[in-house]
């Protein structure tokens, strides 16, 4: 091999190192914005589950207040029934 030939297969060599360097490189970068973006989801998902875990907890709280109404009223109208059927059956007697 003459020094001419080496010195080609050598710069044929370097060049494909060159070029898979680059490869390595984009495909680094690839990953990088892969993970950016992931993070960005996982951040913006943490964002959603505090909103709904919050709007949960007012719904909640809202089902406890009306439970609570429901209850006060049941009891208002078996009050109101018993003062009827009294009412009725004084009438009656």
């Amino acid at each position: 091999m003459t020094d001419s030939s080496a010195v080609e297969a050598a710069s044929t060599r370097l060049q494909r190192a060159l070029a898979a360097l680059e490869e390595a490189v984009e495909r680094r970068h690839e990953l990088e914005r892969g993970r950016g973006v992931l993070s960005d989801q996982v951040h913006t998902l943490g964002i959603d589950r505090a909103r709904l875990a919050d709007a949960l907890d007012r719904e909640a709280a809202r089902a406890q207040r009306l439970e609570s109404v429901n209850r006060e009223v049941a009891g208002r109208l078996d009050e109101a029934i018993a003062t009827v059927r009294t009412v009725l059956a004084g009438d009656a007697g």
